[in-house]
Parts: structure tokens; C-alpha cells; sequence
């Protein structure tokens, strides 16, 4: 408990912080009249914050920060709205959807299966015949409240009969219309496409396909193969549309796994002009793939170089894999890692960590982390990683005395919880069990820390505010109850702003409205503390800034308060 002295003190410094602004140049925007939500250490709440350039320079009361204002200030009336830190994801395939984004159709967070229908409807009616409509992942059929029941493709054929149509359920499974498996080669009576695996493709009894591909990720990585992506003049278009979807969900910085070329080749350019619109730290590196490659990635470990950029870009991790036929796949009931894999896995974990570099790796299941963490423990006896920030990714099976040796070692905990839109099926196959997965409150009572990711945009759907809703409600999106372990909608936040900060290097700059950080806030439609917790999913930013810049901003934002 904070003693009455220590507050007075606190207050005192903050007058003395204030004093010391007002000599300052005036800032350049004053939000004010708000619920000014800083998730600082304390959790504070204020009513206004300034910003001067791309940085937070006060925060307070009205009266505080209005004194602070210039001729030339900028000031909002928020008229009482919440105010939160720009939310992070600490793991999302970002620039891999970029070569897709303006194509795909996405049903993230879309509970009804009528919507999602009318929307196949409008997407086929606006690209015409013959044109392919298509999403690679994002969404589950048990997320439609209204009507949870798998498409067929004889309903795809009546929906869109003019178009080859392709959704990915996660990657789960492929629901394929006649003009796709047409398309696809997959025909009645015949010999499956080679690069199809073998079962995936699901036939009735008289050998005719049903527009089913099922299985895991290797059954549908041939169908998102084979999709069209966006011409290479379309690029940039389909990237920025792809920013401009993650600012309106209130998203300002990520962790990107495998940062592809082509695509950060934009946002670099986006940077250079001063519109990147979102921050962008990528975890990479020389995984191998086979028992003949360990040696060459392992000489090309100490040849990494990490944090040569600034906050907006930069490579921050090895990761996500370091031995590939260690990836435990999702849906995976059980993983068994063999001691001949495991040796390769700590060769390269050796190297890793003898170069001094941060590790972001995936695993899931128990087995695989349990295995991994005895591989780290031995590392950290030859190189200790305690201020490296290895973390471990996705966790969906984690324990406590998991966490416990994590926290020994130092080691961080990157959270994404796919039972968002795959708890349903989680429980059929993991029964009970999944209802602990993730464990959400044994990981926030173990004092690690952690932080939430998505895994999107094809494992999982990408929208924050569905993720707190999942955390604190333990409902996948559709509203069934999936998971036992609920937190706080304080922790939820604190993970998605604050903790988050620290899983991509940037808790000096990021997570928090504090002076002196980056001035990323999302200004929202409802009150995220206080509304009741099934609205949570609802929330809508109605203005977010990166940088002290409006970068998103709906026909009810803040520019109309402004004067």
C-alpha cells in the first residue's frame, strides 16, 4: 500500500514536472475533458494529456495541462471519452498479408453467419464473374452465433455460382466452391493434385469432392498457394489498406515474425516520408530446416545484427523458429520431440545465445515446452540469457511450474491465445483440458512477464478489442464460453499496452501515457473500464494517433472537437 507520504511526494514531483513544462515551448496538441487511462505502474487516471511533436510531455488535470497551451496549440475536447495507450501485438504476420490484404475477404469478428454470407454476395458482385473471392484464415464457422454450421459447397455455389470462392477456417480447414476445386484440378473419380495432402481432400461415398480441405497447416498451405495475391503495382496499395484496418482497431506497433522483404521495402519507404502509419519490429532469422542445414545457420547466427533501427523499424529477435521439425503445429493433440532433434534445437540455441541475441520461439504444447525449457536451462548454464528477453510463443498449454522455470531464467512470456476464434475446436480435441488454454490467470499470478499476441492474420483473427473481450469474459468470438481462466480488464490492458512494451524492446517509448513516451493513443467510442464486459468486443477507436499524428479517425472523432 503507497503511505500518504510517498503521495504527497509523487504529487509534488508532478507539480514540479508541470512547472517545468510551462517554461517549455507550448505543446502542440492538448487532448482534454477525458478519462485519460495511462496504464502506468499506478494505473493513473487523468483528464488531459499534451504532446509536443511525436512525444507526451504532460499529463494531468485540465486546469494542468490547459495553462500549458499556446496560441498556436491544437486543443480537443474529448467530451469525457477514454483515452488508452496504442495497443501492441507482440506477434502478427503483418507484412506477409500485405501481398493478400486487398483481396482477401475477412471475417474477423463477425458473428453472424448472414453478415458473412451478404458479404461473399457484395465482394463477388463487385469484382465480377470469374474473379476469385477468398480469406486465408481469421475466422472459425463456430464463431457465426445466428447459424454455426460448416458451409457446404453447394451453398458456396448458390452464393457466389459465377466465382471460384476459397475460405480458410484458420487453418483448420478449406471450404472450396465448384469453380474453385475446378480450379484446384480436384475432380470426381480422380487422382488428388500431387501437392495436396494425401486425405486432405474430403470426398463422399461416391468419390465426389465435397469442397472440404481438412487437416492442419500442411493441408492448407496448398490452397493459399495457389491463390492470386495482388499484382506487384497493387502492393503498396493493398499494404496501406491493410495499416489503415490495424489503426481503426486502435493497433499502433507490432511484433512481426519473418518481416517480409518486399513489404518492409514499403513501409521503409513509408518511413523515409514520414507516413508510416505503425511501428514495425521483426523477429527473423537463419531457422534450420534439417539436419543438413543446423551448420550453416549456425554460422550465420553471429552475423545477425539486431537493433540498427529506431522506433518505427527494427529487428529485435531470432525467431520465431530455430529448428523447424520442432514447430509444434496447431491442432496438434501431442508433440513428441525426439533427443536428436532436441540436440540440434540446443546447438542452435547455443549459438544464439553465445551471440548475445533475444529469442522469440514458437511452442505450444506441453511436451514441447517443457523440452524446450530443458534445452534453455542448459544454455543458460553456458551463456546466460537472463538479460537476453527469451521468450516463448503462443503457450497455449503452459502450467505453472512451466512458468516458474521460465521466470528463473529471466525469460518472458508472448501470449496468443487462439481459442479466440478456434475454442470450439479446441474442445473437440483437447476436451476438458481446454478449457486452461491458455491458463489466463495462472500466467498473470506467476509474475512473468507477458504479453498478448494474435498469431494473425490466418491462425487467429487480429482485432485487440476481441482479444480483452476473450481474456476477460473467456468467449471466443460468437460468445461461447471457452476458456475458465478469466483476468481483470486492467491486466488484459496492461498485457496489450504496457507488458507488450517490453516484448518488443520498447518500454521506454511505448505502452503507457507517460511524459517523455511516444505519443500513441487511441481515443475510444465507450468506456472500456466500465461498460459491461460482453460490450467489450464492441469498443470502436474513434481517433488513433502514432507519433503525436492522426492516423485514423471515424466520422465521429476528435477533429470535430477541435478548436
Amino acid at each position: 500500500m503507497m503511505t500518504t507520504r510517498r503521495l504527497i511526494n509523487l504529487a509534488a514531483v508532478a507539480l514540479w514536472a508541470l512547472a517545468l513544462e510551462a517554461q517549455q515551448a507550448p505543446p502542440d496538441l492538448v487532448l482534454s475533458n477525458g478519462k485519460i487511462v495511462t496504464v502506468d505502474e499506478r494505473f493513473t487516471i487523468a483528464q488531459a494529456v499534451a504532446i509536443r511533436g511525436d512525444r507526451i510531455v504532460a499529463v494531468g488535470s485540465n486546469q494542468e495541462i490547459g495553462q500549458l497551451a499556446g496560441p498556436n496549440t491544437r486543443r480537443v475536447d474529448l467530451r469525457g471519452r477514454t483515452v488508452i495507450p496504442g495497443l501492441i501485438d507482440n506477434h502478427m504476420h503483418l507484412l506477409r498479408a500485405g501481398n493478400t490484404w486487398a483481396r482477401e475477404l475477412r471475417f474477423d469478428g463477425i458473428e453472424s453467419r448472414k453478415q458473412a454470407v451478404e458479404m461473399i454476395r457484395a465482394r463477388a458482385k463487385a469484382v465480377g464473374p470469374g474473379e476469385w473471392i477468398y480469406n486465408i484464415g481469421g475466422w472459425a464457422h463456430q464463431q457465426f452465433a445466428d447459424d454455426p454450421r460448416p458451409f457446404t459447397r453447394e451453398e458456396l455455389d448458390q452464393i457466389a455460382p459465377a466465382n471460384p470462392l476459397s475460405l480458410q477456417e484458420s487453418y483448420y480447414q478449406v471450404f472450396l466452391n465448384g469453380r474453385a476445386l475446378e480450379a484446384f484440378g480436384i475432380r470426381p473419380n480422380a487422382p488428388d493434385p500431387e501437392d495436396f495432402v494425401k486425405g486432405s481432400i474430403v470426398r463422399d461415398a461416391a468419390g465426389k469432392p465435397t469442397g472440404i480441405i481438412k487437416g492442419d497447416i500442411a493441408a492448407t498451405r496448398p490452397v493459399a498457394a495457389r491463390l492470386p495475391r495482388v499484382a506487384p503495382d497493387q502492393l503498396e496499395a493493398s499494404s496501406l489498406a491493410m495499416v489503415r484496418d490495424m489503426n481503426r482497431a486502435g493497433l499502433t506497433s507490432f511484433g512481426v515474425p519473418g518481416c517480409d522483404a518486399n513489404v518492409l521495402e514499403i513501409f521503409r519507404k513509408w518511413k523515409t516520408q514520414e507516413a508510416l502509419n505503425v511501428r514495425i519490429f521483426c523477429i527473423d532469422g537463419p531457422a534450420a530446416g534439417s539436419p543438413e542445414t543446423v551448420d550453416r545457420s549456425i554460422q550465420q547466427i553471429p552475423r545477425m545484427k539486431l537493433f540498427q533501427g529506431d522506433s518505427f523499424i527494427d529487428n529485435i529477435f531470432f525467431g520465431e523458429s530455430v529448428y523447424t521439425p520442432l514447430h509444434d503445429p496447431m491442432f496438434a493433440l501431442e508433440s513428441h520431440p525426439r533427443p536428436d532433434q532436441l540436440e540440434l534445437w540446443r546447438r542452435m540455441a547455443m549459438e544464439i545465445a553465445k551471440a548475445g541475441l533475444p529469442l522469440h520461439v514458437h511452442a505450444e504444447l506441453h511436451d514441447t515446452i517443457d523440452a524446450f525449457l530443458d534445452q534453455i536451462e542448459a544454455v543458460n548454464k553456458e551463456y546466460p540469457i537472463k538479460s537476453r528477453r527469451w521468450a516463448l510463443a503462443h503457450i497455449n498449454q503452459i502450467n505453472a511450474p512451466q512458468l516458474e522455470r521460465m521466470k528463473k531464467l529471466g525469460m518472458y512470456a508472448a501470449v496468443h491465445p487462439w481459442a479466440v476464434i478456434n475454442g470450439a475446436i479446441m474442445h473437440e480435441g483437447f476436451g476438458d483440458g481446454a478449457d486452461d488454454m491458455p491458463p489466463l490467470r495462472t500466467i498473470q499470478n506467476s509474475g512473468i512477464v507477458w504479453g498478448f499476441g494474435t498469431d494473425g492474420t490466418a491462425a487467429n483473427q487480429t482485432l485487440p478489442f476481441t482479444t480483452l473481450y476473450f481474456a476477460v469474459t473467456g468467449k471466443m468470438v460468437g460468445g461461447r464460453k471457452v476458456i475458465r481462466q478469466t483476468i481483470s480488464r486492467e491486466d488484459a490492458l496492461i498485457a496489450h499496452t504496457r507488458k507488450n512494451a517490453y516484448l518488443v524492446f520498447q518500454e521506454d517509448n511505448l505502452g503507457a501515457i507517460q511524459p517523455g513516451k511516444l505519443a500513441d493513443l487511441v481515443v475510444l467510442d465507450r468506456d472500456y473500464l466500465t461498460i459491461p464486459a460482453d460490450q467489450i468486443r464492441e469498443v470502436k477507436p474513434v481517433t488513433t494517433i502514432v507519433g503525436g499524428r492522426v492516423v485514423w479517425e471515424s466520422g465521429n472523432g476528435t477533429a470535430a472537437a477541435a478548436r
